[in-house]
């Protein structure tokens, strides 16, 4: 088998044992047709050397992998819309693999999409990854559920995470897609329609919701256990049982994911406490939206009616969620330094925001106060401009500030460019050094900005739907990886 050298299995959350998940069986597909895969992400585990037919066994059919136990459907509860919800579980999906990272990959991928390197082993490269699928089959978590996924629905998610990794997001990675032959009844889209199959890669699928389950049970030995699994794995410089320490660890990454969904524009959708994770790395895409314009209660889900989860709302959300966490944790902790790491949540939010806007503006920190002025008077220009101005364009334009002047002020969007508002932010971004100027170079800044607002997503689908036709989903792809490469050069 054609399996690299380097692929190194490690089933941990497998070995926490049957309390924490179930053996399940993948769903027989009445066919199996790859429609995406990512070499990329599978060259950073070793997988890239798999044939399609391979890679249909693995990720269609759902043969375990060498050193892989097979599948389980994993145990957790959580919030909806804040209302407690003791009946989930992985409904639809399994945990089917977990492996180390290889050594180096990590820098080229992980870092490129706006995460941070912790001490320990994942110093070395050696991450420990999820291969986690969505639309596999039915569970003893499925409740009246068919365990399917419809293929507008992976096509969504597969667009949504490459955007979101271009924008220097923390985020799964969609690493398959294969279309099952199945049709479908929804009611929110028109039906019967196509079926598919996704697996995601990403950091680790434990969940706050996770936690939930095991104090909802008042289980503080499996809360001791999850704490343990959690901070020697994904957060190694926390002190061995010091459920404070891990909380900071979470908060200040979950600050960091937050940051950087609103500084690359983008609405989540269900920011449940069962779709967030203790890694900071955003999942599970479903009704989520890109802003077309700076609008603070834009909402992603037609079911949000009171915009608990709108744009601006988002980071109330986060933290909202891991006031929940903490709730678990104080089962075996103290409250004061609970709430001492939730208190860390706003300031390092703010501290997360004035970097991610540096690094999507594509200049160098002058220090707090220079970094605050730029991001106040980046968001006084993205509200001013409004619809005509619209949120990605300010970003393509003015990257590497003063180095991209003469582009920005000849281009299309020249005459939004003037004006008291205007002067303060090109005062701001002036004052701050270009970082890697030399990445204008690309030709993706000689391009309209890339972006993919819902009219643009729903002529994708429409092309496959209509007449089978990949072509524009594929060329679309290209570009925002061109756009990936760019800004991680």
């Amino acid at each position: 088998m054609p399996i690299s050298a380097d692929y190194r299995p490690e089933p941990a959350f497998f070995d926490l044992g049957p309390e924490f998940g179930d053996a399940v069986r993948p769903a027989a597909f009445p066919e199996t047709r790859l429609r995406f895969r990512d070499d990329r992400a599978a060259a950073s585990v070793g997988l890239q050397g798999l044939s399609d037919a391979e890679w249909i066994a693995h990720f269609g059919r759902f043969d375990p992998l060498p050193g892989q136990p097979g599948p389980i459907a994993m145990r957790y509860h959580g919030h909806q819309f804040r209302t407690y919800n003791p009946d989930l579980g992985d409904g639809r999906g399994f945990l089917a693999a977990q492996m180390r990272e290889i050594p180096g990959a990590q820098a080229a991928s992980f870092a490129a999409r706006g995460g941070s390197v912790a001490s320990g082993s994942a110093q070395q490269g050696a991450r420990l990854l999820d291969l986690g699928t969505k639309g596999s089959g039915t569970t003893p978590w499925s409740r009246a559920g068919d365990g399917r996924l419809t293929l507008k629905g992976s096509v969504r998610e597969v667009l949504a995470a490459a955007l979101l990794e271009a924008r220097g997001v923390p985020t799964s990675r969609a690493f398959s897609l294969i279309e099952t032959g199945e049709a479908l009844e929804r009611g929110d889209e028109p039906s019967p329609t196509r079926s598919a199959v996704l697996v995601r890669l990403q950091h680790s699928h434990v969940r706050f919701g996770t936690f939930q389950r095991t104090a909802f049970f008042g289980r503080t030995d499996q809360i001791e256990t999850l704490i343990e699994h959690v901070r020697s794995l994904y957060h190694p410089q926390v002190a061995s049982g010091d459920a404070p320490g891990l909380l900071v660890a979470i908060v200040q990454a979950s600050a960091r994911l937050t940051a950087r969904w609103i500084a690359a524009g983008f609405v989540h959708g269900v920011l449940n406490t069962d779709n967030l994770n203790v890694t900071g790395e955003g999942f599970d895409y479903g009704p989520w939206r890109f802003l077309p314009f700076y609008d603070p209660g834009f909402t992603a889900a037609y079911f949000d009616h009171s915009g608990l989860y709108a744009f601006a709302r988002q980071p109330e959300a986060v933290f909202w969620n891991l006031t929940q966490l903490a709730g678990c944790l104080k089962l075996v902790a103290e409250a004061e330094p609970l709430t001492e790491a939730l208190n860390g949540f706003g300031p390092a939010y703010i501290r997360e925001l004035r970097a991610a806007f540096l690094e999507r503006l594509g200049v160098l920190s002058l220090g707090e106060a220079a970094d605050q002025r730029l991001l106040d008077a980046t968001l006084a220009l993205l509200r001013e401009g409004g619809e005509a101005l619209g949120w990605e364009p300010v970003f393509h334009d003015w990257f590497a500030g003063f180095s991209s002047s003469a582009r920005a002020l000849s281009g299309p969007r020249r005459k939004l460019y003037q004006g008291e508002t205007f002067d303060a932010f090109r005062f701001a971004l002036f004052e701050h050094e270009p970082d890697r100027p030399e990445r204008l170079e690309h030709a993706v800044f000689a391009k309209p900005p890339e972006d993919l607002l819902i009219d643009e997503v729903e002529a994708i689908w429409a092309a496959i739907d209509k007449a089978d036709d990949w072509s524009v989903f594929e060329t679309k792809l290209a570009r925002i990886e061109a756009v990936r490469a760019a800004h991680a050069a």
